[in-house]
């Protein structure tokens, strides 16, 4: 019997994808996935951009310290004001019990002679002269009386009108005080970001860090020897010109003439004697900031022991006779303005487009100045920093 031929399927297996396969194509997706993160990530910053970046942060935080110091003198101002408004409501108002104890002996008087109840009633209303309106009142009252009625009224509006008065300065004086405490906050949260940066960076980092520093003032340096050359020689032109009008003045006396120059010989004069007079009062001030080097910098400080860039200048200027405003904004506004090609020992030069900094300058391109947190009171070139303008205090 033949054999029958079988009619069952062929089983097909389905093909697996091999174990290695699989994991070899999860790994090839992680490392693209890495490698996409990793490129779109931010790049760690050069230490030029870092150098930038502090500069910047010290800079923002000396603007939030001249804030600070502004809104600290209105607070202070404010609340004398405050101070002095509360004296006077305390004042009127003992004027007003008095005129009070004034009526109320003229009710008690009444009470005495049976006529207790208008008078009584009067102490009690919200307007004296509406109640004595009345003639048949009015006319019980005597002179006397109706002359301290009037008193009380107008004790009693003028200590409303000075309560009304305080309530508004007291408002201004606690918007000046958050102002105060947002520009503490301002000042603080910068140099913290500046900390934090110095910190993250590696010690070879802050070592080029250092480099670029000492590379920033040694071009400051230059540029300040350029400058101090530059004076020299304008004070060599200037000697020699006042020897040329001596000697013309000698021989104008020998041959009895009188030179061309004589009136503008009496005008130099003048000039002369308000440039001594400046000099004299700079020397005061160079003097006081030389004895301030080396104390630290520290924001919102006026001294004695610390001080902030316009404190180092208000007391030095104090100490010449001088009184400078608080901040490097009303600074630079006192005084004359002068050229940096014309500067003298004793002006004041302030620093970027801001003005948030300001030195004392002591001639030959240098200054003395409280630098930044961190850092003591130096002599330093002007060109460290990018030069806003000048002035000239007195």
């Amino acid at each position: 019997m033949p054999a029958l031929a079988s009619h069952r399927k062929t089983r097909t297996h389905p093909r697996t994808k091999s174990p290695a396969v699989g994991f070899t194509t999860a790994a090839l997706a992680g490392v693209t996935l890495l490698s996409t993160q990793s490129a779109q990530a931010d790049p760690r910053p050069s230490i030029e951009e870092v150098q930038k970046k502090v500069d910047d942060l010290y800079r923002q935080a000396g603007t939030a310290t001249q804030q600070y110091n502004r809104a600290k003198e209105e607070t202070a101002q404010q609340r004398r004001e405050v101070d002095t408004i509360l004296d006077d409501v305390a004042k009127r108002t003992e004027s007003l019990n008095e005129a009070r104890r004034t009526l109320g002996s003229y009710a008690a008087a009444q009470y005495r002679t049976g006529a207790v109840t208008p008078t009584a009633a009067l102490l009690f209303a919200d307007s004296p002269q509406a109640y004595f309106d009345q003639t048949h009142l009015m006319d019980r009252l005597s002179d006397e009386q109706r002359g301290a009625i009037a008193d009380f009224e107008t004790q009693q509006a003028e200590a409303a009108k000075q309560r009304a008065k305080a309530t508004k300065s007291l408002e201004t004086l606690t918007a000046s005080q958050q102002s105060l405490r947002t520009s503490k906050e301002q000042v603080q949260q910068k140099l913290a970001e500046a900390r934090t940066l110095l910190s993250q960076l590696t010690a070879e980092e802050k070592a080029r860090l250092e480099a670029l520093e000492r590379q920033r003032e040694e071009e400051a340096r230059r540029q300040a020897e350029a400058k101090a050359k530059a004076e020299a020689e304008a004070k060599a032109e200037a000697e020699r010109l006042a020897r040329e009008r001596a000697q013309q003045e000698a021989q104008s006396q020998d041959t009895g003439t009188s030179p061309g120059t004589s009136t503008g010989t009496g005008t130099s004069t003048g000039t002369d004697t308000s440039a001594g007079t400046y000099a004299a009062k700079a020397e005061k001030v160079l003097a006081f900031a030389r004895d301030q080097i080396g104390k630290p910098y520290v924001w919102g400080a006026t001294g004695p022991s610390s001080y902030d860039c316009s404190g180092l200048t208000q007391a030095a200027w104090k100490a010449a006779g001088v009184d400078l405003p608080r901040t490097t904004w009303d600074q630079v506004e006192v005084g004359q303005r002068v050229a940096t090609s014309d500067l003298l020992p004793g002006d004041l030069v302030f620093f970027y487009d801001d003005i948030s900094h300001v030195g004392i300058y002591i001639g030959d391109g240098m200054m003395i100045h409280a630098p930044k947190p961190g850092a003591n009171v130096r002599e330093e070139s002007i060109y460290y920093m990018p030069i806003y303008g000048s002035v000239r205090p007195a």
